[in-house]
């Protein structure tokens, strides 16, 4: 049987441990991972190995030789000018795979039963089998949906928590048919879950998952590499250990000397050469690799040390990682998550905070503290982006010192001399935060386009009309009062996809940073032509002789969010009169006690001066209530209906995208004018993708997120929606109550429920197993209908909390309130017979 090896890995996430070396040769129990995966295919009878090379290749070809060292017939072969991807590199051995065989992941450790998924696949005569494994966090993975006979039927690549349907993941093993190559252009990059997979699936070909109940780790961060080191040293995986048992759980190697005042506390790993001196504590995780020495009262507590490394007196080392040929002098502290690249020296009393990574070859001085990554932090963060931006508690996570490091990381992904936009919301944090973030962008060598203060829509439609390649806006988070939110925008005003966000989270993490010479550091240019050109995009889109034959009185809350409303100039063009409440800035912005305080006296004034509605404006300019002329405040529902029938009375037949938790009451609206509805994520980064990339969208979002009116720019306008709304009650001869009083009426109610991170992919799965497939739509979240085509149930994992959403919707109020009930019951039953197991 013949075998492919994909050894190619950069294991970026993993620096500086593979600064000097491929990600398969980082050692598990002192063997590098590849030795351990060659030894598994070895075991099940593959003995012709192809191993595709591309980063350090010289390391892998001087280690494993021909492979006759591992029973095996290795080969290699070498992607010279640029990686090809998973499958590419598969699709260049065409040649010489004739047969079925099979493809294996160098980057994991696994023992999985390969003879029975061969087996499996024969049995099933399929082109193509996934080997999956089941785990308790799977949005890191590509999570892998399958039916009842095990065929295929839905990958999703990395999901948000949102999009989680189940917790089987693609292992990075399959089983392959010949012909399955000829789905892949040559000498292409290509990958196997986002290229070759989704083509055999749309041409119909049979694709399995074989679900192996084996041991898997994939090693993609520091984490992950030392859970598999004490996996190994636990029995948890079948490997094949070099070492004799010295003592119950403690393995060491042949010529390694310890000390008999040494307490060793198994499980241990000390291999061949070592010396462990007097009164040394070695604790249970600890893995040392050859030819190392521990002197005289250091303490080892569940690190990881690999070869040829001296660890000096009275040292102490706590969940750590040392490569090659570290030396630390005497009284080191080391502290957990962090990370020591080869060659580097640390002289006495140094210390290395937790999560801090020193690349290959550096010294620190004695008694200097390194704390390079996060500095008032406890922690690094997972990850910088949650949906929309970075976000984080004032002036705590979110400081100067981030911000300007942000800023050097988002220039670092940008060619050297580009231009971005920086704006702000009036708040004196959103000012601290964008000239640090300004600071780190000139010092990569980015231009500075300042729009200063300006409300988020302004700051989007500008993106497109100024020479830049980006944006940044700074406001206070719209969710959380506490927080500031920082958004990334494309030229084209949108929120930039999950790939820029992934570049600028490795160049903060990795410490990736451009540094520019002096006289190629970024300039900033102010500009100040920004509210005319808005004005005149916001006024060229509005009927302006229907506004002036029909003047409207309209009352507008700020709610003490903005100094020098921008929106009641632009409506008195139209001859609007503005009658504008609490229009001075607030540095803390009022509660939501505060704001329905404010919304109901906005009511009064409304009704007292017989204004035909009020609004209340939030979220920098981006969202909107409405009160009718009576006082009483629409609700999100309610209001989004009523922007989709304003828009399809003005151009009937087009598009409308709403969240996919909206009711059904837009299809019906959409009925009355001939108007197409089409759903998607209910984030705004989802919504502003649908807007643009469909045709013939005249309206996106919903009364919760802001609406888009994609021929006025990319982003939600709250002002621009509040003219198109004058607009709309100007084109009807009924009051605005009236026309809501006429919308269709659904009943529609969503509950939230707490569910832990690692039980989402498991009740998830639980809740697909337990319904018929004709009742069930997993396009987006889990969709469950009733017997009635206007009943249905979206079960929905939240993307950011361990919390779960259900929206229930039908004709019938008592549906909705009997399947909402019934839903949280077994919900709440499962978590909690969950955790107590």
């Amino acid at each position: 049987m013949r075998a492919v090896l994909l050894a190619g890995g950069l294991g970026t996430r993993l620096r500086p441990l593979t600064c000097d070396r491929p990600k398969p040769m980082v050692p598990i129990l002192n063997r590098p991972i590849a030795a351990h995966i060659l030894q598994l295919l070895q075991r099940h009878g593959y003995q012709e190995i192809l191993a595709t090379l591309y980063y350090h290749p010289e390391t892998i070809q001087q280690y494993f030789q021909q492979g006759q060292d591992w029973g095996v017939d290795l080969r290699y072969v070498l992607e010279a000018d640029r990686p090809l991807g998973t499958a590419g590199s598969v699709k260049n051995l065409a040649g010489q795979l004739r047969e079925t065989f099979l493809v294996a992941s160098g980057d994991c450790l696994s023992d999985f039963d390969l003879t029975a998924a061969l087996a499996w696949h024969r049995q099933q005569q399929a082109i193509a089998t996934v080997i999956l494994a089941t785990v308790d966090q799977p949005l890191e993975f590509g999570c892998v949906v399958c039916d009842r006979q095990q065929r295929i039927i839905r990958l999703i690549e990395k999901p948000d928590a949102s999009e989680l349907i189940s917790d089987t993941v693609n292992s990075g093993f399959y089983i392959l048919e010949p012909e399955a190559l000829d789905y892949l252009p040559l000498d292409e990059p290509s990958d196997f879950a986002t290229h070759l997979l989704p083509r055999l699936l749309a041409a119909g070909e049979v694709v399995t998952g074989y679900v192996d109940q084996g041991y898997w780790c994939d090693i993609g961060n520091r984490q992950a590499y030392q859970r598999a080191q004490l996996d190994a040293l636990l029995g948890r995986v079948q490997l094949q250990a070099d070492h004799p048992e010295w003592q119950p759980g403690i393995y060491v190697g042949e010529g390694s000397t310890i000390a008999s005042s040494a307490q060793l506390e198994p499980p241990l790993w000390i291999g061949r050469h070592c010396q462990i001196g007097e009164e040394v504590q070695l604790k249970a995780g600890t893995v040392i690799g050859d030819e190392s020495r521990v002197e005289a009262g250091a303490c080892l507590d569940r690190a990881v040390i690999w070869n040829r490394v001296q660890i000096g007196q009275r040292s102490h080392l706590e969940g750590c990682v040392l490569a090659d040929g570290v030396r630390l002098e005497r009284h080191v502290q080391i502290h957990e998550g962090a990370v020591i690249g080869s060659g580097c020296r640390l002289q006495e009393e140094a210390q290395v905070q937790a999560e801090v990574r020193i690349w290959p070859r550096k010294q620190v001085e004695a008694g200097a503290i390194v704390n390079l990554n996060l500095i008032w932090a406890t922690s690094a963060r997972r990850r910088l982006f949650s949906d929309g931006g970075v976000r984080g508690i004032a002036n705590v996570d979110i400081t100067p010192e981030f911000a300007v490091k942000l800023g050097v990381a988002y220039g670092s992904t940008l060619p050297p001399g580009s231009s971005v936009t920086v704006s702000r919301d009036q708040r004196s944090i959103s000012q601290m935060v964008t000239r640090s973030l300004i600071a780190g962008l000139m010092s990569a060598g980015i231009t500075i386009r300042n729009l200063e203060a300006a409300a988020v829509p302004i700051a989007r439609s500008m993106l497109a009309r100024l020479p830049v390649v980006g944006g940044i806006h700074v406001r206070l988070d719209p969710l959380w009062p506490t927080h500031v939110l920082i958004e990334f925008l494309d030229r084209e005003g949108l929120t930039v996809d999950r790939a820029l966000e992934r570049r600028i989270e490795a160049a903060f993490f990795q410490e990736d940073l451009r540094r520019v010479p002096m006289q190629d550091l970024g300039t900033m240019i102010t500009v100040s032509e920004t509210l005319p050109l808005y004005r005149q995009l916001f006024c060229d889109r509005l009927d302006r002789d229907l506004l002036l034959r029909s003047p409207n009185r309209i009352v507008i809350d700020y709610a003490y969010a903005v100094s020098g409303a921008v929106l009641p100039l632009l409506l008195s063009e139209f001859g609007c009169d503005a009658v504008v409440l609490n229009a001075s800035l607030r540095q803390q912005p009022p509660t939501e006690i505060e704001r329905q305080s404010l919304l109901a006296q906005m009511g009064q004034v409304v009704s007292a001066i017989k204004a035909n509605c009020g609004v209340q404006v939030a979220a920098n300019g981006e969202r909107f209530t409405l009160v009718d002329e009576q006082g009483v405040a629409l609700d999100q529902e309610q209001l989004t209906v009523l922007m989709a029938e304003i828009c399809w009375l003005r151009r009937p037949g087009g598009t409308v995208v709403v969240p996919m938790t909206s009711s059904s009451a837009v299809e019906q609206a959409a009925w009355r004018y001939q108007g197409r509805v089409h759903r998607c994520r209910p984030t705004p980064t989802a919504l502003m993708a649908a807007c643009r990339n469909l045709p013939d969208v005249i309206l996106g979002g919903s009364g919760e997120l802001g609406f888009i009116f994609p021929e006025l720019h990319a982003g939600f306008d709250a002002m621009f929606g509040i003219a198109r709304l004058m607009e709309g009650l100007d084109r009807q001869s009924r009051s605005l109550s009236q026309w809501v009083e006429s919308l269709p009426s659904i009943a529609h109610r969503h509950l939230t429920l707490s569910c832990p991170r690692n039980l989402l992919g498991t009740l998830m799965r639980q809740l697909l197993e337990s319904h018929h497939p004709d009742r069930l739509n997993f396009q987006e979240g889990l969709r469950i209908h009733g017997d009635r085509s206007d009943q249905w149930l979206l079960v929905l994992p939240d993307a950011s909390y361990p919390l779960i959403h259900l929206y229930a919707n039908a004709q019938d109020h008592h549906w909705v309130e009997q399947t909402l009930g019934t839903y949280q019951q077994q919900i709440e039953q499962f978590v909690a017979t969950t955790q107590n197991f």
